[in-house]
């Protein structure tokens, strides 16, 4: 008695990478490519969005409270910390936030063509 799959006589397909959908810039690779591209996009505006929320609200936050400036800190007017040191801790945080989100989306990105 011999036991056969019923595939045995179908066709075998080809397996097409993603990496060579990418580089043939065949409809699949588009979708590929504009999926990094809307991630790496969402992460830029984000980032941009958190910016200019803090930043862009300072001076609100600044003129909404009158006495804050009378507020001194080390002998320097608080308003003149919050927009040189607060101000650059945060672009400086925000920075290293980009860099490693934005290398992440392309280290899944890799992955996905490597197939892993």
């Amino acid at each position: 008695m011999r036991v056969t799959s019923p595939r045995t006589s179908a066709a075998r397909t080809r397996s097409v990478s993603i990496a060579s959908e990418i580089d043939e810039q065949t409809r699949l690779g588009e979708v590929y490519i504009s999926s990094l591209m809307r991630s790496q996009l969402r992460l830029a505006l984000t980032v941009l969005l958190v910016l200019a929320a803090t930043l862009g609200l300072l001076p609100l936050v600044l003129t909404a409270v009158p006495g804050i400036s009378d507020i001194d800190v080390v002998g320097v007017p608080l308003p003149w910390v919050l927009l040189t040191v607060v101000a650059f801790a945060e672009i400086i945080a925000l920075g290293w936030f980009y860099v490693r989100q934005s290398e992440r989306n392309e280290d899944d990105f890799s992955d996905l063509l490597e197939g892993r």
